[in-house]
């Protein structure tokens, strides 16, 4: 078999046979299929599409290019969940111990960001001390301990996908829904989580901007998933806005500690509490509530455990920029958006987030809102607080920001604030 077949095979519109999806992905990882071949494979595949068939056995395959991990000898059942990326989505660092609290285990493998979207591992590196990278027994001690782990994915685990996401990044294929749908899942599959729920997000600061790219995306992963044999279920949720008050990574888990104490934003807290819920139903614990366990402080409980038990510090101080500077409100009114991919690429532009995935990342940088669509502003109130350590990134930041957000007057009618879950698919 050869890699130009396979390719021509694509470019012209044609499917893929099982062994030219096993042998090219095999080939691919072992380094004798270069990347500007498979980078001509995935824009052919970006172009012309998969039929649910091929995206099942490319998955296999990039299942199988590595190490498949088992849970079974815990004592609880395992729900993982995984988002597809937003601003503002600090959602696993309280769904993760509130999920635990409540009698599941969690074996979260999360991801670092990139462009404009933030990381969960950025996020947690913040916290002194905290670390990403556990061997697989480290890992499942923890998870039989504490009952919840977020950490890196090891090496061994699906390192086709490993390669390949990197390639697409590079190549502008990142958008191809198989290649997504086979990426996320061939990761989650080779975890060994008994269910999965998929919060897919829509809008402009996700990377499926309408509902329907989402609907499609969504309904593969769960076939994904089901045919695999792992309970799934998707949310489809809203990212036009960002999620509750901050975008940035030590401002981020400063929220999530607020709503571990019973505070924080009610839209985070109405999305924890909603992926909770389905995370328990999948795992076979649908009496479960999780709004108590956040309530009493269990969740809060499991947190500072979780934190430990990864080297952290949950008493520390965590980092605050050295720098700020604020944006202010022209006009008195009620502020009717504010757009998530701009305040994305600001943070991103602060130092929150990185272009290439060697870069640092400044953990006190971000943008900070002091009011969301729908509530009523004064002209001269603080907007967004911009923090950076490098204070000359801020004209490059609110550049970004110059259109993101509306003000109508008072007497206008306001629009209700929008539903955060959209629809499920299960």
């Amino acid at each position: 078999m050869d890699v130009i077949s396979v390719i021509r095979t694509k470019r012209d519109r044609g499917r893929l046979s099982d062994e030219q999806i096993d042998w090219v992905i095999d080939a691919y990882t072992r380094g004798t299929v270069a990347d500007e071949q498979m980078s001509a494979l995935a824009m052919a595949i970006l172009l012309n599409g998969m039929d649910r068939a091929e995206i099942a056995r490319w998955t296999a395959a990039m299942i199988d290019s590595g190490e498949r991990m088992d849970f079974s000898a815990l004592a609880r059942p395992t729900a993982d969940k995984h988002s597809t990326g937003g601003v503002g989505d600090k959602i696993t660092l309280p769904l993760a111990p509130l999920v635990a609290a409540c009698g599941a285990a969690v074996p979260q493998l999360s991801g670092r960001g990139l462009g404009h979207t933030g990381g969960t591992l950025d996020k947690l590196e913040s916290i002194p001390g905290w670390r990403a990278s556990l061997s697989n027994e480290e890992m499942l001690a923890v998870l039989g301990d504490v009952g919840a782990v977020i950490c890196a994915a090891g090496d061994g685990l699906a390192p086709a996908d490993k390669k390949l996401y990197a390639l697409r990044d590079v190549t502008g294929t990142v958008e191809a829904i198989p290649l997504i749908a086979s990426s996320i899942m061939s990761k989650k599959i080779a975890e060994g989580t008994g269910s999965l729920v998929l919060d897919v997000k829509v809008g402009s600061g996700a990377f499926m901007k309408t509902l329907a790219d989402a609907r499609e995306l969504a309904s593969t992963m769960v076939g994904l998933g089901t045919d695999h044999g792992v309970r799934t279920v998707a949310l489809l949720t809203d990212m036009s806005v960002p999620l509750g008050l901050t975008a940035g990574n030590a401002l981020e888990v400063r929220e999530s500690v607020e709503v571990l104490a019973g505070g924080g934003p009610a839209d985070v807290i109405e999305l924890t509490l909603a992926l909770a819920r389905e995370m328990l139903d999948a795992a076979g614990l649908p009496d479960a509530d999780p709004a108590k366990a956040l309530a009493d402080g269990s969740a809060m409980d499991v947190w500072r455990r979780m934190i430990r038990a990864q080297g952290g510090d949950p008493g520390a101080e965590l980092p605050v920029a050295r720098e700020q500077h604020v944006l202010t409100a022209a006009s008195s009114g009620v502020l009717s958006s504010l757009d998530a991919y701009a305040v994305g690429v600001a943070a991103w532009r602060l130092g929150a987030g990185r272009a290439r995935k060697e870069d640092a990342v400044q953990a006190g940088a971000g943008v900070e809102l002091h009011a969301k669509p729908g509530d009523p502003v004064v002209a001269g109130q603080p907007l967004l607080t911009l923090h950076t350590d490098t204070p000359e990134k801020f004209p490059y930041a609110a550049e970004a920001l110059a259109d993101a957000f509306a003000i109508s007057a008072a007497d206008a009618a306001a629009s209700a604030r929008a539903a955060i879950v959209l629809d499920r698919i299960a």
